[in-house]
């Protein structure tokens, strides 16, 4: 069977979102006149955008179009990530957000200089800008080739669509810009899915009933098999140690995430922030996964409706081309640009804060405030052609099993800097040589882990966090330590 085209009326729809976005960014542009406004806000965010803003940096188009198809696929064993997210919130509330505000930085890696030194300082922040330029080609490139098939749009300007629009409106409205496009954004993702599976089990001979009755039925919610022990397999147990790290550097050490905490005017307001993300998180994902077991329903009571051969990694936006009405469907697509360019836009700008603050701005002669503000919105440009560049070097080449090298990566650069955060939070005694050890011995660890063994991906991150505090708090009495007085300003 054909595809169904795309048709007028979705195309309509689809563009009036993307122009939208743009005029939120043409917006706020008048109200970017200094550096600190760009990545601040000035401290006008209030915490409920700014929690809808983190739920939607961290939910890419990605996870809106894969977790509906490994729940169709497969089970719902992932769902546990995302509550692990809500896990980890107190230890953030009470351990560091009071240091992100009290010391009133930008950059989140200043902190690691006024800890140990600058080379914990650039290490970290280049690992996060080198992580984030790849991040934003690899969600631009895999939203193009999910959507391709469906959409009717030449992949490149797909890539275009997504990347270089998101290019222009943070380049203009700056975080403020951002943030406010993420609340649209956010939403646009949490009514999407809620309509999705609506829709669904209306279609459903048996309704919402017998989605969940045939889910029990093939085991397709936390089957036995998962709480097993592996080393090798994502299965419950490695996946809810693989999380707790994976958020906690989301958390703790993401500039694009703990850039959230300093745009409000009250570290009450912070707080807000992550309780509106978490309640937000508690209800929205768990759609996503209704989502692949409805659609599972509904593709075993109508077969006929699949081509032959179909990958069903794209299931979610065949359904929605080929079964929703026109114009809702356009919505939806709209909803999965969304869910890309909030997780793009967020990259964009964090990356343009660690280059201007950690690299501009410290190096050199003191810089006045229209030097860094320029210097700002240039970075941002460059590092969102970077991005679109690598997304089209990946469409040209036709990459495979892209994913998993990138979360591989993940251990490898977020591991560590996970760890610095910790070892200098709380171990009173680590110091910047002992910093140093822990970080090379973490990376040669991962490295080591990467090339030689099975050990599953969801390890690394692990492995590269808890080196740096094992070898962090072992090695600092072979070094001098800062003095008391120089500890006190960063420490308590």
């Amino acid at each position: 069977m054909e595809i169904q085209a795309f048709g007028t009326i979705n195309y309509i729809v689809l563009f009036a979102y993307l122009i939208g976005v743009m005029l939120v960014g043409v917006y706020f542009a008048r109200r970017q006149k200094t550096a600190d406004d760009y990545f601040k806000a000035g401290g006008r965010i209030p915490g409920w955008a700014a929690g809808i803003s983190v739920f939607a940096t961290t939910l890419s188009s990605i996870t809106f179009m894969s977790i509906p198809a490994k729940a169709y696929t497969s089970d719902w064993t992932f769902l546990v990530g995302q509550y692990l997210a809500i896990l980890i919130l107190p230890i953030v509330f009470y351990f560091y957000i009071p240091f992100f505000r009290k010391l009133n930085l930008t950059s989140v890696y200043e902190y690691l200089e006024r800890r140990f030194d600058i080379k914990m300082r650039l290490f970290a922040s280049i690992s996060f800008m080198l992580f984030h330029i790849g991040r934003i080609a690899i969600i631009t490139y895999l939203t193009a080739l999910a959507l391709m098939p469906f959409v009717n749009i030449d992949p490149l300007t797909i890539v275009f669509l997504i990347g270089v629009l998101c290019i222009v409106y943070t380049f203009l409205g700056g975080i403020e810009g951002v943030i406010w496009t993420d609340v649209i954004q956010g939403i646009m993702l949490s009514v999407a899915a809620v309509l999705i599976f609506i829709t669904i089990c209306f279609q459903v001979d048996g309704g919402v009933t017998e989605v969940f009755r045939l889910s029990a039925e093939q085991d397709k919610y936390f089957p036995s098999s998962s709480f097993e022990w592996s080393w090798t397999n994502s299965t419950l147990p490695v996946l809810m140690i693989g999380f707790l790290f994976a958020n906690l550097q989301q958390f703790t050490a993401s500039q694009d995430v703990v850039q959230r905490y300093i745009v409000t005017d009250s570290i009450e307001e912070t707080k807000k922030t992550l309780i509106t993300n978490a309640k937000l998180v508690a209800c929205v994902p768990v759609f996503f996964f209704a989502i692949g077991s409805a659609l599972y329903a509904f593709y075993s009571q109508n077969a006929q409706l699949l081509p032959e051969n179909f990958n069903t990694g794209g299931i979610l936006p065949f359904y929605v081309i080929s079964q929703m009405p026109a114009g809702i469907a356009g919505l939806i697509i709209a909803a999965i640009f969304a869910a890309s360019q909030s997780s793009i836009s967020s990259s964009l700008n964090s990356i343009s804060a660690c280059f201007t603050i950690d690299i501009y701005n410290r190096f050199g002669e003191d810089k006045n405030i229209q030097q860094s503000f320029n210097t700002a919105r240039i970075v941002t440009v460059v590092a969102g052609v970077l991005g679109v560049a690598a997304s089209v070097y990946l469409i040209k080449s036709n990459e495979s099993q892209i994913w998993d090298a990138f979360n591989s990566l993940l251990g490898l650069m977020g591991g560590p800097m996970t760890g610095l955060f910790m070892l200098g939070i709380f171990v009173r005694r680590a110091n910047a040589n002992s910093a140093l050890c822990g970080v090379i011995a973490a990376v040669v660890a991962v490295l080591i882990a990467r090339g030689f063994t099975d050990l599953n991906f969801f390890f690394y991150g692990v492995i590269g966090t808890l080196m740096v505090v094992v070898v962090g708090f072992i090695t600092a009495p072979l070094f001098k330590n800062k003095s008391a007085e120089e500890l006190a300003l960063v420490t308590e």
